[in-house]
């Protein structure tokens, strides 16, 4: 039978109930149970497809082509487990359901109300994955912080679950935060306090109590929060900062968080997790043999989660090259004025991320320009490898007119246009090509000797796609087309033979790489850079 785990925050916003969600995950997962993670998220939008990146952080993309929440993808790295669209539910779901059946006349002429109909909507989701996987636990972490107006609904939703299964099958982990008065020198326990009295006014008693805090909680401390919280002693669990978020899932195995867990569910303690590939990529990112500069150009470097998933790809494969990888960011903008080039000449390697318009474009270009005459190993993920055809057809071809048609919609060669079954459409939100989609590379690519394989899936977000029409000028330009979606024909993937590595891909290889199995392309990147940093070095 299915038990559940709530996680729910308090003082503030950005603790990490997501990290510590998944950390839990992999402690209960290396014990030989099958445990899944889900986020409901109280905003009214449908999913973050529509959401800027400045507001909200990267778009998430899972394989059946939901857009969600970037916690999921620490759910991913963490586990090594692909989600699904049923791992993300925002109260824009639930609502649109709820008024959707309304429509149908499903609740029979009722009046339709939070309670019990938009509660019961809520349970219905947190049950969906079960239908599954045959999962012993299902974390669910939920978003915003308690005393929320927009939280109420889920609380009253985990209130009348927990009524409904009983405690031995549903236990609430409650993430505060323990603030430091430097003038008094000391720890504070009453945010933390005022948070559980918050919690306990919607009816939920939490179980455990996990405390983000910069200095060691005493025996006094947790004594004092045990008390006053109406928590067990050894369920008040210390998070202290930590210098990777790698290490969380190690200090909750110190803490004790799972066992905790599976005693108050009533569950054996199976194996004792032993975490060796997770202990050898730690021992690897701290003990770093190398280190390279990698430019990351981009339009939305004031917010770091804009690109979560890149940075921490660059962990995975910096890691796996026992090299550290310092990710310099670089507003594309600022390579429009006219000392761009002091942003990028001291780099081992530049990597143009994705995005969307015209801002900023110019200055992906020059940056890709760059990085080809100059021989500096260049990766282009969607819209940077969209630019680097553009940049080869501009200024080795020298087709007059050039552009994409996203950032010229009256150019004269649209090298990079609208795929046809987006014409039509109108709507934003989620219907852009979402999702995983085959792509077969030429044997011998560099993308290809990465992968070890011929035949990948990898996942999609974009409108814009390489045009066919100017497929056989393409080699003209110095790029060759080396990935191709079999059923449709669409360029997924380009390579410059006359380079040292000079790769460009449609789709988004940043959202597959895991702890356990870094991006091959950025692990690829990553020994290039090296390898140029080196030659340098010589030089």
């Amino acid at each position: 039978m299915t038990k559940y785990i709530f996680v729910t925050g308090g003082v503030t916003s950005s603790l990490g109930k997501g990290i510590i969600s998944a950390s839990l995950a992999k402690l209960l997962q290396e014990r030989g149970l099958n445990v899944t993670i889900q986020k409901f998220d109280p905003y009214i939008n449908i999913d973050p497809g529509t959401l800027n990146p400045y507001e909200h952080g990267e778009c998430y993309v899972t394989d059946d082509g939901a857009e969600t929440d970037l916690d999921l993808g620490h759910y991913e790295r963490f586990l090594n487990k692909a989600t699904s669209q049923a791992n993300n539910v925002t109260t824009g779901k639930i609502y649109q359901t709820v008024i959707d059946k309304e429509r149908a006349g499903d609740y029979l002429g009722k009046t339709v109300q939070v309670v019990p109909h938009i509660t019961d909507e809520i349970k219905r989701r947190v049950k969906l994955l079960e239908t599954q996987s045959d999962y012993d636990i299902i974390i669910t972490e939920i978003g915003g912080t308690v005393g929320d107006i927009e939280s109420l609904p889920y609380l009253e939703a985990l209130r009348q679950l927990r009524h409904e299964v009983g405690k031995n099958k549903c236990l609430v982990i409650h993430l505060t935060l323990i603030p430091y008065l430097s003038a008094a020198g000391e720890l504070k326990t009453k945010p933390t306090q005022h948070s559980v009295k918050e919690l306990l006014n919607t009816g939920i008693q939490p179980d455990i109590l996990v405390c983000r805090t910069e200095h060691k909680l005493t025996k006094e401390l947790r004594s004092k929060l045990s008390l006053f919280c109406n928590v067990e002693k050894n369920s008040v669990i210390e998070a202290i900062d930590a210098s990777t978020i790698y290490d969380v899932p190690l200090n909750m195995l110190k803490e004790q968080l799972d066992l905790i867990v599976l005693k108050k569910l009533k569950l054996g303690k199976g194996k004792e997790p032993e975490l060796v590939a997770w202990k050898d990529f730690l021992g690897r990112l701290k003990n770093p043999t190398s280190e390279v500069k990698i430019g990351l150009i981009g339009k939305y470097n004031e917010l770091q989660d804009a690109y979560k998933s890149i940075y921490e790809a660059f962990v995975h494969s910096g890691a796996a090259n026992e090299c550290k990888v310092k990710v310099i960011p670089i507003h594309s903008q600022a390579l429009e004025d006219t000392e761009w080039e002091s942003h990028i000449k001291n780099l081992d390697g530049i990597l143009v991320a994705p995005g969307f318009g015209e801002r900023g474009v110019k200055g992906k270009i020059k940056a890709i320009k760059y990085a080809r005459v100059n021989k500096i190993p260049f990766f282009g993920i969607c819209l940077g490898m969209q630019c680097a055809v553009v940049e080869s057809f501009k200024n080795v071809v020298k087709l007059p007119g050039v552009n994409s048609s996203e950032v010229n919609p009256k150019t004269k060669n649209p090298v990079i246009d609208l795929m046809p079954d987006q014409l039509k459409v109108v709507a934003k939100g989620g219907t852009m090509r979402l999702g995983a989609y085959k792509c077969r590379l030429t044997k011998g690519s560099i993308a290809a000797k990465a992968y070890g394989r011929v035949e990948i899936f990898e996942r999609h977000r974009h409108r814009y796609e390489f045009n066919n029409k100017y497929l056989k000028k393409l080699e003209k330009a110095g790029l060759k087309a080396t990935g191709i979606n079999p059923e449709s024909g669409l360029v997924e993937v380009v390579e410059m033979e006359d380079h040292p590595f000079f790769l460009g891909v449609q789709y988004h290889p940043e959202l597959k790489s895991t702890v356990e199995n870094p991006h091959p392309l950025f692990s690829a990147f990553v020994k290039a850079s090296i390898k140029y940093r080196r030659n340098n070095e010589k030089a």
